[in-house]
Protein backbone atom coordinates (compact mmCIF):
# COMPACT_ATOMS: atom_id res chain seq x y z
CA UNK A 1 0.00 0.00 0.00
CA UNK A 2 1.10 3.46 -0.61
CA UNK A 3 0.36 4.79 3.15
CA UNK A 4 -0.03 2.88 5.52
CA UNK A 5 -0.90 5.21 9.01
CA UNK A 6 0.87 2.38 10.96
CA UNK A 7 3.74 2.08 8.84
CA UNK A 8 4.20 5.81 8.18
CA UNK A 9 7.59 6.27 7.78
CA UNK A 10 8.57 9.59 10.27
CA UNK A 11 10.33 9.95 13.28
CA UNK A 12 8.31 8.87 16.34
CA UNK A 13 7.57 12.49 17.86
CA UNK A 14 6.15 13.39 14.34
CA UNK A 15 4.22 10.03 14.39
CA UNK A 16 2.83 11.30 18.09
CA UNK A 17 1.96 14.55 17.23
CA UNK A 18 0.46 13.64 14.26
CA UNK A 19 -1.61 10.38 14.89
CA UNK A 20 -5.41 12.10 14.90
CA UNK A 21 -4.54 13.10 11.33
CA UNK A 22 -4.05 9.28 9.92
CA UNK A 23 -7.53 8.30 11.46
CA UNK A 24 -8.97 11.22 9.49
CA UNK A 25 -11.32 10.54 6.34
CA UNK A 26 -9.09 12.72 4.35
CA UNK A 27 -6.25 10.79 5.06
CA UNK A 28 -8.08 7.76 3.76
CA UNK A 29 -8.67 9.43 0.52
CA UNK A 30 -5.40 10.54 -0.38
CA UNK A 31 -4.21 7.18 0.14
CA UNK A 32 -7.05 5.71 -2.01
CA UNK A 33 -6.02 8.38 -4.36
CA UNK A 34 -2.46 7.31 -4.65
CA UNK A 35 -3.37 3.30 -5.25
CA UNK A 36 -5.52 4.33 -7.53
CA UNK A 37 -2.75 6.09 -9.43
CA UNK A 38 -0.28 3.33 -9.19
CA UNK A 39 -2.93 0.39 -10.39
CA UNK A 40 -3.84 3.19 -13.59
CA UNK A 41 -0.07 2.97 -14.42
CA UNK A 42 1.06 6.62 -13.04
CA UNK A 43 4.44 7.18 -11.81
CA UNK A 44 4.55 9.38 -8.87
CA UNK A 45 7.06 11.38 -7.15
CA UNK A 46 8.91 10.84 -4.88
CA UNK A 47 9.43 7.35 -4.32
CA UNK A 48 7.07 6.59 -1.82
CA UNK A 49 9.71 5.46 0.99
CA UNK A 50 10.39 9.02 0.72
CA UNK A 51 6.96 10.79 0.68
CA UNK A 52 7.68 11.98 4.30
CA UNK A 53 11.55 12.09 4.13
CA UNK A 54 11.35 15.70 5.58
CA UNK A 55 9.87 14.12 8.68
CA UNK A 56 12.28 11.24 8.95
CA UNK A 57 15.45 13.74 8.83
CA UNK A 58 13.97 16.77 11.22
CA UNK A 59 11.73 15.63 14.26
CA UNK A 60 9.33 17.62 15.66
CA UNK A 61 11.66 19.28 18.71
CA UNK A 62 14.57 19.46 16.65
CA UNK A 63 12.80 22.21 13.83
CA UNK A 64 14.42 25.40 14.11
CA UNK A 65 13.45 26.78 10.41
CA UNK A 66 10.90 25.88 8.11
CA UNK A 67 11.07 26.18 4.29
CA UNK A 68 7.54 26.07 2.72
CA UNK A 69 7.19 24.83 -0.94
CA UNK A 70 3.84 24.31 -2.99
CA UNK A 71 4.57 20.51 -4.34
CA UNK A 72 7.44 18.23 -5.45
CA UNK A 73 9.69 18.31 -8.68
CA UNK A 74 7.86 16.42 -11.59
CA UNK A 75 10.78 15.14 -13.15
CA UNK A 76 12.30 11.73 -12.93
CA UNK A 77 14.92 11.73 -10.10
CA UNK A 78 14.36 15.27 -8.83
CA UNK A 79 12.11 14.39 -5.81
CA UNK A 80 13.16 12.89 -2.89
CA UNK A 81 10.96 14.58 -0.11
CA UNK A 82 12.62 17.91 0.77
CA UNK A 83 11.21 20.86 -0.34
CA UNK A 84 13.53 22.45 -3.31
CA UNK A 85 16.24 19.85 -2.42
CA UNK A 86 17.44 17.25 -5.82
CA UNK A 87 19.64 13.69 -5.37
CA UNK A 88 23.21 14.71 -5.79
CA UNK A 89 23.63 13.64 -9.06
CA UNK A 90 20.18 15.33 -10.48
CA UNK A 91 21.54 18.91 -12.20
CA UNK A 92 20.23 21.94 -10.20
CA UNK A 93 17.02 23.84 -10.85
CA UNK A 94 16.74 27.26 -11.66
CA UNK A 95 15.18 27.80 -8.03
CA UNK A 96 17.55 25.90 -6.22
CA UNK A 97 20.01 27.37 -7.88
CA UNK A 98 19.01 30.94 -7.39
CA UNK A 99 19.03 29.92 -3.41
CA UNK A 100 22.53 29.13 -3.71
CA UNK A 101 23.18 32.28 -5.95
CA UNK A 102 21.16 34.50 -3.08
CA UNK A 103 23.47 32.28 0.17
CA UNK A 104 26.40 33.12 -1.69
CA UNK A 105 25.77 36.67 -2.27
CA UNK A 106 25.11 37.21 1.44
CA UNK A 107 28.41 34.68 3.14
CA UNK A 108 30.75 35.52 -0.16
CA UNK A 109 32.11 32.24 -2.07
CA UNK A 110 31.22 30.49 -4.90
CA UNK A 111 27.64 28.98 -5.23
CA UNK A 112 27.34 25.35 -4.40
CA UNK A 113 26.14 22.80 -6.81
CA UNK A 114 25.24 20.04 -4.53
CA UNK A 115 21.55 20.11 -4.29
CA UNK A 116 21.34 17.42 -1.96
CA UNK A 117 19.81 19.60 0.98
CA UNK A 118 19.65 16.82 3.54
CA UNK A 119 22.39 18.76 5.23
CA UNK A 120 20.34 21.49 5.69
CA UNK A 121 17.73 19.17 7.47
CA UNK A 122 20.12 17.64 9.67
CA UNK A 123 20.55 20.69 11.20
CA UNK A 124 17.04 21.75 12.08
CA UNK A 125 15.64 22.94 8.68
CA UNK A 126 12.45 21.27 7.78
CA UNK A 127 11.94 21.02 4.42
CA UNK A 128 8.38 20.54 3.52
CA UNK A 129 6.21 20.27 0.24
CA UNK A 130 2.49 21.37 1.04
CA UNK A 131 1.16 18.80 -1.41
CA UNK A 132 3.58 16.08 -0.33
CA UNK A 133 3.37 14.29 -4.23
CA UNK A 134 3.08 14.30 -7.78
CA UNK A 135 2.22 13.03 -10.70
CA UNK A 136 4.99 12.93 -13.51
CA UNK A 137 5.74 15.31 -15.80
CA UNK A 138 2.63 17.27 -14.28
CA UNK A 139 3.09 19.44 -11.96
CA UNK A 140 0.40 20.64 -9.36
CA UNK A 141 -1.87 17.41 -10.52
CA UNK A 142 -2.11 16.13 -6.66
CA UNK A 143 -3.11 19.78 -5.26
CA UNK A 144 -6.72 18.63 -4.86
CA UNK A 145 -6.62 15.44 -3.06
CA UNK A 146 -6.60 16.62 0.44
CA UNK A 147 -2.75 16.95 0.83
CA UNK A 148 -2.90 20.33 2.19
CA UNK A 149 -5.14 19.48 4.64
CA UNK A 150 -2.51 17.45 6.31
CA UNK A 151 0.40 19.80 5.53
CA UNK A 152 -1.59 22.66 6.93
CA UNK A 153 -2.58 20.65 10.08
CA UNK A 154 1.93 20.05 10.57
CA UNK A 155 2.02 24.08 10.07
CA UNK A 156 -0.68 24.63 12.93
CA UNK A 157 1.11 21.79 15.15
CA UNK A 158 4.35 23.09 14.75
CA UNK A 159 3.14 26.63 15.57
CA UNK A 160 1.13 25.79 18.59
CA UNK A 161 3.84 23.40 19.98
CA UNK A 162 7.18 24.89 19.60
CA UNK A 163 8.29 27.92 20.50
CA UNK A 164 11.02 30.51 18.41
CA UNK A 165 10.62 28.99 14.62
CA UNK A 166 11.74 30.95 11.76
CA UNK A 167 9.92 30.59 8.98
CA UNK A 168 10.63 31.14 5.91
CA UNK A 169 8.02 32.13 3.28
CA UNK A 170 8.46 32.48 -0.37
CA UNK A 171 6.12 33.57 -2.88
CA UNK A 172 2.69 34.18 -2.93
CA UNK A 173 1.62 30.50 -2.03
CA UNK A 174 3.77 30.36 1.32
CA UNK A 175 2.40 33.24 2.40
CA UNK A 176 -1.21 31.99 2.33
CA UNK A 177 -0.20 29.80 4.94
CA UNK A 178 1.12 32.86 7.71
CA UNK A 179 -2.17 32.69 9.06
CA UNK A 180 -1.32 29.15 10.75
CA UNK A 181 1.14 30.27 12.43
CA UNK A 182 1.28 32.43 15.88
CA UNK A 183 3.56 35.09 15.31
CA UNK A 184 3.98 36.35 18.79
CA UNK A 185 5.62 32.62 19.07
CA UNK A 186 7.42 32.07 15.84
CA UNK A 187 9.25 34.48 13.76
CA UNK A 188 7.83 34.62 9.85
CA UNK A 189 10.46 36.25 7.02
CA UNK A 190 8.25 36.61 3.36
CA UNK A 191 10.36 36.86 0.17
CA UNK A 192 8.81 36.42 -3.50
CA UNK A 193 9.94 32.89 -4.92
CA UNK A 194 13.27 32.43 -5.65
CA UNK A 195 11.96 31.46 -9.46
CA UNK A 196 13.48 32.73 -12.10
CA UNK A 197 10.33 34.78 -13.05
CA UNK A 198 10.26 36.42 -9.61
CA UNK A 199 13.65 36.10 -7.66
CA UNK A 200 14.79 39.68 -9.36
CA UNK A 201 11.60 41.28 -7.70
CA UNK A 202 13.02 40.50 -4.02
CA UNK A 203 14.33 37.27 -3.54
CA UNK A 204 17.87 38.25 -4.84
CA UNK A 205 19.10 40.55 -1.66
CA UNK A 206 16.38 38.99 0.70
CA UNK A 207 19.34 38.40 3.07
CA UNK A 208 16.92 35.63 4.85
CA UNK A 209 20.02 33.18 5.19
CA UNK A 210 21.75 35.52 7.68
CA UNK A 211 18.92 36.99 8.81
CA UNK A 212 18.27 33.14 10.22
CA UNK A 213 21.89 32.61 11.28
CA UNK A 214 21.80 35.75 13.18
CA UNK A 215 18.52 35.50 15.24
CA UNK A 216 20.13 32.09 15.92
CA UNK A 217 23.20 33.82 16.93
CA UNK A 218 21.47 36.35 19.63
CA UNK A 219 19.82 32.96 21.08
CA UNK A 220 23.16 31.14 21.50
CA UNK A 221 22.34 28.36 19.30
CA UNK A 222 24.22 26.80 16.39
CA UNK A 223 24.18 28.86 13.32
CA UNK A 224 23.10 26.88 10.03
CA UNK A 225 25.84 26.13 7.98
CA UNK A 226 24.12 26.51 4.27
Amino acid sequence: MWINSAEVRMEESWKKCLKSEFSKEYFGQIKNFLLEEQKNGFEVFPPRSQIFYAFEKTPLEKVRVVILWQDPYHWIGQAHGLSFSVQKWITLPPSLKNIFKEIAEEFGGEPSNDGDLTRWADQGVFLLNAILTVRKNQPASHSEIGRQYFTDAVIKKLSDERTGVIFLLWGKFAQSKESLIDKTRHTVLVAPHPSPFSAHSGFFGCGHFKKVNDILKERGEKEIIW
